[in-house]
């Protein structure tokens, strides 16, 4: 079973484990506007899943303003940020904080991408959220790289992520290649 931490605290997480090689799994979460956003799979380009505990917390805040800046540089890509957050609360955040280079999707209903993807923190004051983490997929849908943040209160590696969505874009890629 996966481990996180919180604040120097190990937390469980539960669900599905997914790793670099897999396919990644096809889940639906709830857009800003109660649409349907469907995360993994095949895409034709790469995404950038973005996975944060809630958007009212200032290091997942600053989090999404840093990837709608940096990931709207990385050609024939889609950042996909995945919280339990209701839908109307990560809208109003993207329209405070000028979000328009991501879509953000709220995961409440089911809890269906975090156990999908192997994120959802189950002990500790956080259960039943997910934890901090960064899942690329490639243009056919394979896990290319993949970051559990080890202590949740901290960013991921921004630099790392970026480097592999730049190489998950090509359609002509069998997705071994970085």
């Amino acid at each position: 079973m996966a481990t996180t931490k919180l604040k120097g605290n190990e937390v469980t997480l539960s669900g599905t484990e997914i790793n670099v090689g897999d396919i990644a799994p096809v889940v639906t979460v709830v857009a800003g506007d109660l649409s349907d956003v469907q995360v993994g799979g095949e895409k034709g380009k790469a995404q950038i899943v973005v996975v944060v505990p809630s958007l009212d917390t200032a290091v997942c805040a600053a989090e999404t303003r840093k990837f709608n800046v940096e990931a709207a540089k990385v050609e024939n890509a889609e950042v996909i940020v995945v919280s339990m957050d209701l839908p109307f609360a990560m809208k109003r955040f993207c329209t405070t904080e000028g979000i328009e280079n991501l879509t953000v999707g709220s995961d409440f209903r089911a809890k269906a991408f975090a156990k999908s993807y192997g994120v959802l923190i189950s002990s500790g004051p956080l259960a039943g959220v997910a934890c901090r983490a960064v899942f690329v997929i490639n243009a056919s849908g394979k896990v290319v790289y993949k970051e559990i943040c080890p202590e949740i209160t901290e960013e991921p590696n921004y630099e790392a992520a970026l480097e592999a969505a730049k190489g998950a874009t090509s359609t002509s890629c069998c997705g071994t290649c970085h």
